[in-house]
């Protein structure tokens, strides 16, 4: 009895460690020698600066400083060296905002990251398979009534699931669930999803809600409040939680079904948590920043470059890094150009391309 659990213990272990071989096909990299906690610290390290950073930046330059200073005295006053314009700049404008691309960044990139290990597929992303748009869908129906931001949340919540189910279910009634087929189903739930939103666009107020759903749909951060924080953020807090907790049951489903059953993993509630959370943090981030691609596709692909396809590992990196990534985008939008660039615009200029290079990579695989 004893032996048989030690073997299924070093079974599961040897499991962990040829998930590259087993589900990516990736080689190890020189960068995954260098040991995880250093890599880990350095991501919280650079997470920070950039957030600083980003709150520091502006029409009007605030010394790195000050800024911490600002952020402390929210949490324990001290004495005031700063002028209460520097004050309302960081806390009133650029603090919600920066919170809100580390909340959406992490979330995007953490929900991409769930499910390609959960789909067995690295092309997958929340914008792929149509969650991103099926929520935007979601959030619009919700704006089209006038509906308040916790409303548009759980449209976009409800739109998201809609979303990827269908995607999930073309393959299925096809009978063919090869990587081809599942973005191709994502393709037709993109292209049907688009023609709800142009339908919602015609019933919409031209002198109110038309101008809000448009924003949606370019994705900006011009607008969050931090009272949108205070409503999403706990959301997203929690989702991020979960998901980090059931990275050893990612590993597993990455194996296979039988490979799962065997280890004693519950595959369809496994399975339904994922997609929840997943398809709950893409709705959180449409309903404040309406839809942003790529993230979900680029930022897991580039932590499984440093750490290797290990869920255990790879999930916090991307967390850190997708929240870098929104961070700079976000500075780059309000910074580059006299007006604001929408953010979507920034991302597809960079994910396009890295996509390209995946087809690319994954051409013998497609044919």
């Amino acid at each position: 009895m004893k032996f048989s659990k030690l073997k299924e213990k070093n079974r599961s272990d040897t499991a962990e460690e040829d998930l590259s071989s087993a589900v990516f096909g990736g080689k190890k990299d020189k960068l995954k020698k260098i040991a995880y906690p250093i890599i880990l610290l350095a991501a919280a390290v650079l997470t920070f600066v950039i957030f600083v950073a980003s709150i520091s930046t502006g029409l009007s330059k605030i010394p790195f400083g000050t800024v911490i200073k600002i952020l402390w005295n929210e949490i324990h006053k001290i004495p005031q060296t700063w002028t209460n314009m520097q004050g309302l700049a960081v806390i009133g404008i650029r603090l919600p905002r920066t919170l809100a691309a580390l909340l959406i960044g992490s979330g995007l990139s953490l929900a991409g990251a769930s499910y390609q290990s959960l789909f067995k597929n690295p092309m997958v992303s929340p914008d792929i398979l149509g969650v991103s748009s099926g929520a935007a869908v979601g959030a619009a129906i919700a704006i089209l009534i006038k509906a308040d931001i916790v409303y548009i949340e759980i449209g976009a919540f409800i739109g998201g699931i809609c979303a990827v189910m269908l995607t999930a279910l073309i393959p299925k009634l096809v009978r063919n669930k090869s990587i081809v087929v599942l973005v191709l189903s994502g393709i037709i739930v993109g292209g049907l999803t688009s023609s709800l939103m142009s339908i919602i666009r015609m019933l919409a107020d031209p002198q109110t809600t038309l101008a809000d759903i448009t924003y949606w749909t370019m994705g900006s951060l011009a607008r969050v409040k931090m009272n949108e924080i205070t409503v999403i953020g706990p959301i997203i807090a929690a989702c991020i939680v979960i998901l980090l907790l059931l990275r050893y049951r990612l590993n597993v489903l990455s194996l296979g079904e039988s490979e799962a059953k065997s280890l004693g993993v519950n595959i369809g509630r496994t399975r339904a948590v994922v997609i929840v959370c997943s398809t709950l943090l893409t709705a959180c981030s449409v309903s404040i920043a309406g839809t942003i691609g790529w993230v979900g596709l680029v930022i897991p692909h580039i932590s499984r470059m440093i750490t290797g396809p290990d869920n255990k590992k790879m999930l916090p990196i991307a967390i850190f890094l997708g929240g870098v990534f929104m961070m700079i985008m976000d500075l780059l939008a309000r910074t580059l150009s006299v007006t604001e660039i929408p953010i979507s615009v920034l991302t597809g200029i960079i994910g396009a391309p890295f996509f390209f290079l995946i087809l690319l990579k994954q051409r013998r695989n497609v044919s």
